[in-house]
Parts: C-alpha cells; sequence; structure tokens
C-alpha cells in the first residue's frame, strides 16, 4: 500500500494507472475510520483496478473552529486499518496541498436550494465547503467511480448535483450505511460519545424504523409531533431537526401524496455530538 501526501505525487502515480486502462475507485474521507468507511473501500475494490482512500479533514466545512478542533484524527490507526483491507493507496495531504495559496478557489456553486434545508439550515456554508473540497480532490485522483456512504444522504445528492453542472467523468456509488450493534449509525463522531450518550442514541434508529411503518397510516404532521414527543421524553438526547422530503429535490413534504420517493432525515445532539440519520419511506 503507497502512502502519498503530495498532490504531484499522487497525480505521477496514477497517471501510469490511467495509460494502463484501468479504473480508479476513490473513496473520500476525513480519518477516524470505521467499519463504515472500509465497507465503502471494500465495494471499490469489487468494483475497480485500484483503490484510493484520502483522509483529509476539511477546514472549510465545519461551521465551529471547535468542531474542527475537536474532530478525531488517529492517521496511524486509520493506515493500520486501511493495509487490512484492499487499498492500494492512502491519500494525506496537508491544507496547503488542497488549498494551495497561488491557486485560490472562490468558486461558489448554486446547488439550486439542495443547501437551504436540513443539513444547509443547520450549518451555513458547510456544502460549499464540502463540494470545493470534493471537487478538488476528483481533479487531482481523477477517479473512474467514487463511494459514499447513504448516511449523508443530503450531502451526496448535493455532490451529484454538482458533478451534473460540472460536467465530471466520475461516477458516484452510493453505499448502504453500516450500524452499531444498536441500530446507530457508524460515525467518526460516536468515539465522542460517553457509554449512556451510545447507548440512548440508539433511540434514533428505532424511532425511524417506527417512523417508516406509520408512514403506512398516519399524516406527515402526526409522524412529526410523533418524533418530537420520543426525543422530548429523553434528557440525554436533543431533536435539532426531522424532517420527510423528496428523495430528489428534498424539498419538506406537508402529505405523502406530493412524492413517490420519500426519505426522512433526523440530526440529533447526544451532549456536544451532533448525529444524523435517515431511512427511505417509499421509492
Amino acid at each position: 500500500m503507497q502512502i502519498i501526501k503530495s498532490n504531484k505525487d499522487l497525480q505521477e502515480y496514477l497517471s501510469g494507472i490511467e495509460k494502463q486502462g484501468l479504473s480508479i475507485g476513490f473513496v473520500p474521507t476525513m480519518g477516524a475510520l470505521h467499519e463504515g468507511h472500509l465497507s465503502l473501500i471494500s465495494e471499490a475494490a469489487d468494483e475497480n483496478d485500484i483503490v484510493v482512500c484520502s483522509i483529509f479533514v476539511n477546514p472549510t466545512q465545519f461551521n465551529k473552529p471547535d468542531d474542527l478542533k475537536h474532530y478525531p484524527r488517529v492517521i496511524e490507526k486509520d493506515i493500520d486499518l486501511l493495509k487490512a483491507e484492499k487499498c492500494d493507496v492512502v491519500f494525506n495531504p496537508s491544507v496547503e496541498e488542497i488549498y494551495p495559496e497561488d491557486e485560490p478557489d472562490e468558486h461558489q456553486f448554486d446547488f439550486e436550494g439542495l443547501d437551504e434545508v436540513m443539513e444547509g439550515k443547520s450549518r451555513p456554508g458547510h456544502f460549499q465547503g464540502v463540494a470545493t473540497v470534493v471537487k478538488r480532490l476528483f481533479q487531482i485522483v481523477n477517479p473512474t467511480r467514487a463511494y459514499f456512504g447513504l448516511k449523508d444522504y443530503q450531502q451526496m445528492v448535493i455532490i451529484h448535483h454538482m458533478i451534473q453542472k460540472l460536467k465530471l467523468s466520475v461516477e458516484i456509488i452510493p453505499c448502504p450505511i453500516v450500524r452499531e450493534e444498536s441500530g446507530l449509525a457508524m460515525s467518526s463522531r460516536n468515539e465522542l460519545l460517553s457509554d449512556i450518550e451510545l447507548k440512548q442514541a440508539a433511540l434514533i434508529r428505532s424511532t425511524m424504523k417506527v417512523v417508516k411503518i406509520r408512514s403506512g397510516f398516519a399524516t406527515i404532521t402526526e409522524t412529526k409531533k410523533f418524533v418530537t414527543k420520543q426525543f422530548a421524553k429523553n434528557k440525554y438526547l436533543e431533536l435539532e431537526y426531522f424532517e420527510i422530503v423528496d428523495m430528489y429535490s428534498l424539498k419538506p413534504l406537508s402529505t405523502w401524496a406530493q412524492s413517490n420517493n420519500v426519505i426522512a432525515c433526523i440530526a440529533v445532539w447526544a451532549g456536544k455530538v451532533r448525529l444524523i440519520d435517515n431511512i427511505i419511506l417509499f421509492s
């Protein structure tokens, strides 16, 4: 497994791969890897000749300096995990490599409203930062396919939108959410939870499963009230938002009849840790 830190070295390595007509699978991460990330590596290995995993904590997508400061960084552990997987290249650049001072990227994306709801409403500017770094990484790696977990559903929709607008050739591969035994979606942030918070956070998944059942008979208004009450009863968790939206436009729905493709999305605070999840209700 190659560990590469500079754009120049990575592009030189990958140019040889491209000349051979081999496909490149790419898994962009911010490190603190878990089984969810490794499942992306595995799928990329099954579908491509070469797998590249980037580990880069992107400063432009954090709204609060403290969140960036406390984001877990365990690069040696990450590399050990990737060595055990079918990962060919780890790209671990510095901030200066991704955002060189002599190449300022001031492009502002128009996401046509996709960034104005849910995560975008709660974290202004977040998706501009995500799109900027993903575009930059795609330019450096030039992957055949890129793999994203469905836990960050809104992010995946926005990245797909960006690719269409920029007419990039990379294919986006959505991958299933990997969960803890409790049902909690795996996340690097789970490491920051206390034992009691980790246990209580299982309420997120159990509530979303009930939401899916209720979608067969309860109204959206009734479903939202049910979710609000569930979290109001739990002193360890605070509901930030719960939305039922169209899977493609991300527009909130007021009735089930408004869309044939519906997903429920949620964000919850467990102490100082913010957790997100979703469940497809029907499509």
